[in-house]
Parts: C-alpha cells; structure tokens; sequence
C-alpha cells in the first residue's frame, strides 16, 4: 500500500468520524425539539448512514484529489523538462549556427560570415581599414611538405593574425591562403602599424616541417579605407587591388590604395 493511499484512507475514516459525530449531535438536539425520540435504532441509523455514504464519498474525494495533484506535479514536471529540452535546443541551435559561421580549419570567420559582417559593419558610416592578406608563395609549401604541414601552416598565420589586429578587429578566411581583416574606426593613414604588426607576427612564426626542417612565411597586404558611404563590393576590390600591387612589388610588404606606397 503506498503512502497516498494510506493518507487517503485516514482522511476518509477522520471525514466519515466527524459525519458520524454531526449525526449523533444533530439527533440528541433536533429531535427531541420536534417532540422525537432517539431509540436504539436512531442510533444505529446515526452511525451506519455515515459510514455507508460519507466513506466512500469521502475516499473518492481525497482520491481524485490526489489524482489532480499527480497530474499538476507530473504537467510541472513535464514543462521543467520541455525547458529544459528547450534550452538545450536553442544552445544547440546557436552552436551550430556559430559553427557555420566558422572556418573549420583556422576558427576564424568564413568568407561569408566576414562579409556579412564587413557589411553590417560599413553600413553604418565612419571610418575603417580593409586588409587583404596571402601568403607568399604558399603553393610550394604545399608541394614541398605536403597539404597537412600547409593545414598547421594556415592554422599558426590565422592565429599570428588575429594575435596582431587584436580584439577590436575583424578577421576572416577567404579561402585557401588568403584572409582578411577589418579595422574599424581606423582611417587608411592610421592603419599602417597594424598592417607592419601583421607583416612582423608572420616573419617571427617559427614552423618546423617533419625532419625539423624551418619553414619561412611571409605575406602580402593590400589595403582600402573606407570613409562612410563606401560599397562593399568596392571596397573588397580596391583591397584586392594593392594586394596585387604588393605581390606585383616582390611580395612581403603592404600596399595602401592612399598613396600606392608599400610598407615593407
């Protein structure tokens, strides 16, 4: 027997006592104001009544009041896991959509995301800085030490990027070697230290091919400002422009759209 039904079964016996007290107490007052007398079989019918009907109503009752309890616990129950479940969900959802946003190799923003982001960025006028980067003859590495030593190659320049341009700057993988960062707030002139930390972090990357073979990397930079109003499609392509100036120019330097000159 479970304690429910144990607690059910004393509230009815404690409900059908007091029925069978109210019935004692109304016959031994009413009826002799009404010129009755309480007999034996009065009494009888005192006491038998109330445990014939005020029991089992009484045990069905408190039994479906029990049952209404259940359920409302077993509803809260169920809503506290559908919360739950809803939680996990939305933080799944967002992990995921966090995770789309993402270059699965280096962490950093995909081309996609960067643009969406460089978008939302500009449109909102003032100043800023893009920077077009690739690096220097990346292709030979590949060739020389093979795809998984270019994969950690990419990995350590996506990471001494970021490490140069810091927290207020957005940074992205265009694909294969080439990435790009935007420096908000920073106008074109401003923005050459930022593009010669770049340059610096690359040239100190000490990556070592199996064998213990050194592996020097160098990149090239192409820069565009933007002074509110700019379009990101022209934007994009001025960058892409002193990129290949830069390369044009022997490599391991930054080109600037402002003056065309090259920050080795």
């Amino acid at each position: 027997m479970t304690s429910s039904t144990c607690r059910i079964i004393l509230k009815a016996s404690l409900a059908t006592l007091l029925s069978i007290a109210a019935s004692l107490g109304i016959a031994v007052t009413i009826v002799p104001m009404l010129g009755g007398v309480v007999d034996g079989n009065a009494w009888l019918m005192c006491i038998l009544c109330p445990l014939l009907i005020a029991w089992p109503v009484s045990a069905w009752q408190f039994w479906q009041g029990q049952r209404l309890r259940d359920a409302f616990g077993e509803i809260a129950r169920l809503h506290g896991e559908l919360e739950e479940t809803h939680r996990e969900l939305s933080a799944a959802h967002d992990a995921l959509l966090e995770k789309a946003r993402r270059d699965g190799l280096t962490g950093m923003l995909n081309r996609e995301s960067f643009l969406a982001a460089l978008d939302e960025a500009i449109s909102g006028g003032g100043q800023g800085t893009l920077l077009f980067i690739d690096a220097d003859h990346f292709k030979q590495i590949n060739d020389r030490f093979g795809h998984p030593v270019g994969d950690d190659v990419l990995r350590r320049l996506a990471k001494a990027i970021a490490g140069a341009v810091g927290r207020g700057g957005l940074s992205g993988r265009f694909g294969g070697e080439e990435f790009a960062v935007y420096l908000p707030g920073i106008a074109l002139p401003d923005a050459r230290p930022a593009a010669l930390r770049i340059l610096d972090a690359v040239r100190r990357l000490k990556i070592e091919a199996p064998g213990g073979r050194a592996i020097g990397l160098t990149v090239s930079i192409g820069a565009a400002g933007q002074a509110g109003g700019a379009a990101l499609d022209e934007l994009v392509i001025e960058a892409d422009e002193q990129l290949y100036r830069a390369k044009a120019q022997g490599r391991n330097r930054a080109v600037f759209a402002l003056d065309i000159a090259a920050v080795a």
